[in-house]
Parts: C-alpha cells; sequence; structure tokens
C-alpha cells in the first residue's frame, strides 16, 4: 500500500492553519506582518487562525540572496491539541524558524506542521519538534487510519529560496545522525536522501506500521534504521528526509463505498501503474469514501488531470465527485494552472493576475486605502457556528485580564515612586505574560476539544465492540472537553491574584486598570465553570467528573474571597 506524507481530511474535523506572516508560492516566500493579536482570517472561521507571534512590523520580503528550506513534519497525533501546541512551541522557539501551517486530522489521528526559514533555523526547529513528539505521544496507544511508524511519522525537507536538494539532503543526514544518537530513536532516510534504492519510497519503510516494524527491525537486516538503535520504543521509528514541493490533495466520493476509492487510487497513482508523480490511499473518512492523494510534481503531473482522471474512473463505479480539498499549502502557480486549465484561456499570461500586479507594485493599496483587516474574534465569536463557543471566549476573557495585569506591573516598574516593590511587580509582569500566552492558546484548544467530541459521535456503532469504543471515545472526549476550561479556571485564578496584588502596590494611577483586570479574569472563571458542568452533566456516569466539579467549586470559592478583598482595596486606596 503506498503511503501519503501529508495527513488528509478535513471535513467534519479539526484543520487549524496558521499563518504567520509567512506566504510560501512555489519557490518563492514573501513575508508580511500581521496586526491581529489573536486574529482570525476572513476565510473559515475552524480553519483559520493567525498567531499572535507574528514578524516584527519592518520585516519585508526577504532579500532576493536569502536562502529558505521548508520542513513538514508529521505527527501521530491530533486529538489532544495541547500536544500538538507544545511541539508547535518547540519549532517556533527556534529564531528564524517560521510556522506556516497546521493541520490536524482527527480519523487519521495526525498533524501536519508547516514551517520554514534559514538552514540552520529549520534543522534545530525540526530536532526540538522531533524532540517533543518523541517525549508527549505513545504509539502503543495511539490508533487512526493513517499509516505511521512513529510519534515523529515523517519529516521532510524541501528546497525553497536559493536553495538546492543537496543542501537539504545534507540537512536530513545530519538531522537523522542527531535525532539517532541523542534520541535513541531509529531514524530511515528516505525519497532524495535515501541510502538504499528501496527506501527511496516510503510506502517500503512504512510497511506493516508501527507495529510490524517493532517486531522486524531487531531481527531483519533489511528494516535496518540508517541511524539509532534496532529497536522500537514508544515513540517509534522516524523518517527523515529531502524532496520536492509536494501538493496534499484529497477528492472525496458520492460514496461510501471504500472499495471504490481504492480502486481509483490503484489506478491512478503511479506505482501501480497510473499516473507519475501520483501516490494515493482509498480511505473511509467521515463516512464517505476518499481518494487521498500527494502530488509530487505538479508541473509535469497538473491537478486538473488528477483531477479529471479520477473522475473518469469513478464514472466507472457509477459515482462522482463530492468535493475535494487540500492539506497545507500549496503554491500559487498550480492553481493558476488548473484556473487556465477549465477555463481555455489559451492565450493567457500570468501577468495579466490583478493581485500579482499589485504585489509587484509595492504596497498592497487600492485607491489609497490599505487592505481590510482580518476578522476579530469577536466578529467569529458572533458567527453562527458552534466554534468559537463560550469556552475560548472565557480563555479570550482570562487572557484579557492578564494583559491588564502586565500593563499595570508595566506602569508600575522604573518609577521612583515604587522602587519597593519593582521587583515585586517585574516578577508580576513575567507570570502574567505567561498566563497570557496560556490562555492564548486555550482559546483554541477549547474549540479543538469541542470538535473532537462531535468527531466521536460519528464514529461506528454497528458492532458491540464498535459501540464500547464509541462509547468510551465518547467519554474521554467529553472529559477532555472539561478539562480545558478546568485548566483556564486555574489560570484565571491565578491572575485575580496578580491583578489583586498590582491594586494593593501597583501604580495608584492605573488601579481601575488592576480591577478591570480582575473582573475579566472573574466573568472568565464564570463562564469556564459553565462548560465545565455541562461537559460532565451530558455524561451517563457523572460520577467520572466529581474530581473536577470538587476542584472547581474550591476555585470558585477561593475567587470569591479575592473578590472580596479587592472591592476592599479599591475603596481604600482607590476612594471608589
Amino acid at each position: 500500500m503506498p503511503s501519503i506524507d501529508n495527513c488528509a481530511a478535513r471535513k467534519g474535523k479539526v484543520k487549524f492553519v496558521t499563518v504567520m506572516g509567512i506566504i510560501a508560492i512555489t519557490n518563492r516566500v514573501s513575508v508580511r506582518p500581521s496586526k491581529s493579536i489573536r486574529g482570525y482570517s476572513t476565510t473559515n472561521r475552524k480553519s483559520k487562525i493567525v498567531n499572535p507571534k507574528s514578524p516584527p512590523p519592518d520585516q519585508g520580503q526577504p532579500d532576493q540572496m536569502t536562502t529558505l528550506i521548508e520542513c513538514i513534519p508529521n505527527f501521530s497525533e491530533a486529538r489532544r491539541p495541547e500536544i500538538i501546541d507544545q511541539i508547535a512551541a518547540a519549532i517556533t522557539s527556534v529564531e528564524g524558524a517560521h510556522l506556516l501551517d497546521r493541520s490536524s486530522d482527527l480519523d487519521h489521528n495526525r498533524t501536519v506542521l508547516t514551517f520554514a526559514g534559514s538552514p540552520e533555523a529549520v534543522e534545530e526547529a525540526a530536532f526540538r519538534a522531533i524532540k517533543t513528539a518523541s517525549e508527549l505521544i505513545d504509539l502503543n496507544q495511539h490508533t487512526g487510519a493513517h499509516p505511521r511508524i512513529g510519534a515523529t511519522d515523517v519529516c521532510p525537507f524541501v528546497p525553497l529560496s536559493n536553495a538546492t536538494m543537496e543542501e537539504c539532503i545534507a540537512i536530513a543526514q545530519r538531522l537523522g545522525q542527531r535525532v539517532g544518537s541523542e534520541l535513541s530513536l531509529p531514524v530511515y532516510l528516505y525519497e532524495a536522501a535515501a541510502t538504499r534504492p528501496e527506501n527511496a519510497n516510503l510506502e517500503n519503510i512504512r510497511r506493516g506500521q508501527y507495529e510490524g516494524l517493532k517486531g522486524e527491525v531487531e531481527s531483519d537486516p533489511g528494516r535496518k534504521p540508517d541511524f539509532g538503535p534496532n529497536k522500537l520504543g514508544a515513540a517509534g521509528a522516524t523518517v527523515i528526509g529531502a524532496r520536492n514541493p509536494l501538493i496534499a490533495y484529497n477528492i472525496y466520493l458520492t460514496t461510501d463505498d471504500v472499495s471504490i476509492a481504492k480502486k481509483i487510487a490503484k489506478a491512478i497513482r503511479h506505482s501501480t501503474g497510473g499516473l507519475r508523480y501520483v501516490k494515493g490511499l482509498g480511505l473511509l473518512v467521515d463516512g464517505r469514501a476518499q481518494v487521498s492523494m500527494n502530488l509530487t510534481n505538479f508541473r509535469e503531473t497538473p491537478i486538473a488531470r488528477v483531477v479529471e482522471t479520477v473522475r473518469r474512473e469513478a464514472e466507472r463505479y457509477g459515482v462522482g465527485i463530492h468535493h475535494s480539498e487540500l492539506v497545507g499549502l500549496i503554491p500559487q502557480e498550480a492553481l493558476v494552472d488548473a484556473a487556465v486549465w477549465y477555463t481555455q484561456l489559451d492565450q493567457f499570461d500570468k501577468a495579466q493576475i490583478l493581485e500579482s500586479r499589485l504585489f509587484a507594485s509595492g504596497p498592497q493599496t487600492v485607491d489609497g486605502q490599505t487592505p481590510p483587516e482580518p476578522a476579530s474574534f469577536i466578529d467569529e465569536l458572533a458567527a453562527p457556528t458552534p466554534t468559537p463557543g463560550g469556552g475560548s471566549a472565557a480563555a479570550y476573557a482570562g487572557a484579557m485580564g492578564a494583559g491588564l495585569v502586565a500593563m499595570v506591573a508595566g506602569l508600575t516598574i522604573g518609577k521612583k515612586k515604587y522602587a519597593e516593590v519593582e521587583a515585586e511587580m517585574q516578577a508580576i509582569r513575567v507570570v502574567a505574560e505567561n498566563l497570557r500566552a496560556e490562555l492564548t492558546h486555550a482559546v483554541d484548544d477549547d474549540a479543538a476539544s469541542f470538535e473532537v467530541l462531535m468527531a466521536t459521535f460519528k464514529l461506528p456503532k454497528e458492532t458491540e465492540e464498535q459501540k464500547e469504543a464509541r462509547d468510551n471515545a465518547i467519554i474521554k472526549a467529553t472529559l477532555n472537553a472539561a478539562h480545558i476550561p478546568l485548566h483556564v479556571s486555574e489560570d484565571v485564578l491565578k491572575v485575580m491574584e496578580l491583578a489583586l496584588k498590582c491594586a494593593k502596590h501597583g501604580n495608584v494611577n492605573a488601579i481601575s486598570d488592576s480591577m478591570s483586570g480582575f473582573a475579566m479574569a472573574r466573568a472568565a472563571l464564570t463562564a469556564a465553570g459553565y462548560n465545565v458542568r455541562i461537559n460532565i452533566n451530558s455524561l451517563e456516569d457523572k460520577s467520572a467528573g466529581d474530581k473536577m466539579l470538587s476542584q472547581l467549586s474550591a476555585l470558585e470559592e477561593e475567587a470569591n474571597k479575592l473578590e472580596k478583598e479587592i472591592r476592599a482595596v479599591m475603596q481604600e486606596r482607590g476612594g471608589i
């Protein structure tokens, strides 16, 4: 069975796309800053989230001589967004590594992260991501539709600007050796970096998946890794390589018969006599047959040709194309080529694209007006879709409360009048900023946990075994959906404690801001508390959530004491 690098399928699942101000277009990367604190883009509220760690405002398009490498690691986790948060944080902790995309699939239980930067930054970020994944993901507990052999299943490097395939091969070799020696993980090199002809194809390395490789790696010389031990632990093995840009593209059929998808995949993939530069699998995703593909050279085998071939093959079985989807990023050229093919613009010149002219002419303005800002979180909250909802709003309110506390501490620091409390305010500011970051992440985590919960209700329940697995998955997802707002409750109580300290000792001119920060955190606790209770209440066996409810009650009781105390401080010190 051929293997696919990137995870597939989005419908009914979590798909996060994080744009950090960098847009990859074929072999060029342009950079533009984002002004949104947690700005949601104007496309799909569940899909597009602009990361707050955007490049500095003066960071424009890189110099043409800048060397840029792209890395697209695939991780065997999607149902616990907090795990992916930590892996993403490991990547962005490296200066010069820019996270471009985050795409998670619940059925596959797999996440693809895309980042780019200088060769040194990308290599280091990849190592940190692999290390973090190996510590947090246990393949013995992993289930999902997509083939996999490791926590970081595959980690390819792609040359972008002023980079060569040889450079990417060298990065793959160095990283593989480091992962094998420092992390004691078996590492296989694939694609252009492969040391053995049979390992050029990922499907050969992934044969038998984690369970099969675990039994063979110690005894079969043909399964010996390029680096690391001949033994698989809980984190499995990692496949590292170098390749050209790839498009992860899926087509859903108007049937739930997965055998048809498998026949079509066999007909179109190159390894079984189909189209050159196409890899494919037939899968059942969210109750619909899906042809999941990797297009490894869109110039030689364009998307339109692939779509029409799938369409013709589907017609043989009396079905059609329901819809298609893209996983991760795509070169603009590939979309333009598809549009030109379908519209039959034989005399088309790419210089006729309006946006291309605008980009070429400098700042993107029309009649002297700057382009509209991305839709705000408040706009997304007001839209008639399930997420983001009350849990995300609670986390957002808590983040604003932490922001106000950090502001008051900052306004106190450096003032002679408050020299005695400067050290305390410095510490408060650091803690408040950490809480703000955690609560900002929780905005997404809460929405993601709801999507995971909804996905569990769609699991099959035809047999007793399936029913039991579905029931267990629902309970687990429900408890996780309650745990996230409970963690928010813990964080916002800390924000309230800090706000009280600022009200007592901080800059008196900003005392109302201390109270405002406290009030935002108090409101966040109320909202988060209701989200904990509604999830626990939905359980048939509510005793499973008794501990959480006890913890929540204790937090609320402490919050009441803090509120009483800060009101007294406001009256005594602020006169209000």
